[in-house]
């Protein structure tokens, strides 16, 4: 009786182990399915939580107007190399690549006492040549290009190993300005760091920076404009003190375009 019993009950039992084993086969893909699906989410992921590149981008969006404004607003000076050109008047009235002299005043057809360019900024120049060729040229179309910036300066004072005057070629940074000039002496203070510039109306103006800080990361780097002084304070040299020789040095006032 036993045995028909179980020889009975059978097809249900296999019916039970076929329904578990189903169960469990069902719960294995699933477990398997969410685990390939995190793995190939955990790089979008780990992408959307990377700010790294639009960093970078707000830094550059904020140094870019920096050249813009560097080429807008940059006097002519020796050694710098420009273009003249005047529409439909080449190559009588067109001077290619021509390096500006020691004196600043390049010659130029039909203008006998040539023009002087120092100080001045392309559109400046174009406009002034313009003026003298009206009388000789029915409506000339003038066009002033800078080729090569040369003359634009920067200097370092104070408490550095090597301070002097020093020609700015590319962006360069006070940390960059300071490193190049053989560094912070014994008796600099690097919390001390002054950027004097001259303002428009010819006057002279500082910011303080700290360059223990830009070293260490908790401030931003602070970029020289074309023409700034930086200035190292510390023992035997004050920043009241290089404001008072500067203000009475004519040299200064050359090298950096001052307007007065």
């Amino acid at each position: 009786m036993k045995e028909k019993a179980i020889i009975r009950d059978l097809p249900i039992m296999v019916a039970m182990i076929i329904v578990a084993a189903s169960a469990c086969i069902a719960q294995d893909t699933a477990s398997k399915s969410e685990e390939k699906a995190g793995k190939q989410a955990s790089p979008t992921t780990a992408t959307l939580s990377n700010p790294a590149p639009e960093n970078e981008k707000s830094a550059d969006d904020e140094i870019l107007p920096y050249y813009d404004n560097y080429l807008k607003e940059y006097r002519l000076g020796p050694t710098d190399v420009i273009t003249v050109e005047v529409f439909g008047q080449c190559p009588a009235y067109c001077i290619l690549s021509k390096p500006i002299p020691p004196n600043a005043r390049i010659s130029y057809p039909l203008i006998r006492e040539g023009i002087l360019v120092a100080g001045k900024t392309v559109e400046q120049v174009a406009a002034e040549i313009t003026q003298k060729l009206d009388e000789f040229i029915i409506d000339p179309k003038v066009t002033v290009t800078l080729e090569r910036a040369m003359s634009t300066r920067y200097s370092v004072m104070g408490n550095v190993a090597t301070p002097g005057v020093r020609v700015m070629d590319r962006k360069i940074s006070v940390y960059e300005a300071i490193l190049e000039s053989g560094g912070v002496t014994k008796n600099g203070n690097k919390d001390k760091v002054y950027v004097v510039s001259y303002t428009k109306d010819g006057k002279l103006a500082r910011k303080q920076v700290s360059l223990s800080q830009m070293e260490s990361g908790k401030a931003e780097m602070v970029f020289l404009n074309p023409g700034d002084q930086v200035f190292v304070s510390g023992k035997g040299f004050t920043i009241e003190k290089f404001f008072d020789v500067l203000g009475k040095a004519s040299a200064a006032r050359l090298l950096f375009g001052s307007p007065f």
